[in-house]
């Protein structure tokens, strides 16, 4: 009778722990889902449907960098910054502001913004992307380099 009592609880306990080991899986897989962020792509060429997947990070120095900002979600504030920080000077910290823009998204924009930039020095650089909404956090940066 003892052996029953003693097979029948070590039963229950391989139980206990698979629906546990079951239920924490579907907790990590029902947690973790994936969340569309914005991003920054570059190129050499003006981007469009068929080249936007030839993106590049080095560059050569006086050409033009096209870049791509995606915005997954409608910002509230048709307002961005773009900053382009030079890494490696000694102005604040091994960084210095190179060039700053603010723009202001079209109608037909509100998802994804596109332009292009001329760097003629040579190192390597982050172009981080602020709304106006949170001026001090940014929605997304890249870092690039021209060569």
């Amino acid at each position: 009778m003892k052996k029953i009592f003693c097979l029948k609880r070590v039963w229950d306990l391989r139980c206990c722990k698979l629906f546990l080991c079951l239920l924490l899986f579907i907790l990590m897989i029902s947690v973790s889902g994936c969340s569309e962020k914005p991003s920054i792509i570059f190129n050499k060429q003006p981007i469009t449907k068929e080249n936007v997947f030839n993106f590049s990070s080095v560059f050569i120095p006086g050409s033009r960098i096209y870049y791509l900002i995606i915005m997954p979600e409608i910002q509230n504030s048709r307002m961005l910054n773009i900053q382009i920080i030079k890494k490696g000077d000694a102005e604040y910290l091994g960084y210095s502001l190179y060039m700053s823009r603010r723009i202001r998204l079209k109608d037909e924009e509100t998802k994804y913004y596109t332009d292009y930039f001329v760097l003629n020095e040579r190192g390597a650089y982050i172009m981080k992307v602020y709304s106006a909404d949170k001026p001090k956090t940014p929605l997304t940066q890249a870092e690039f380099y021209v060569k």
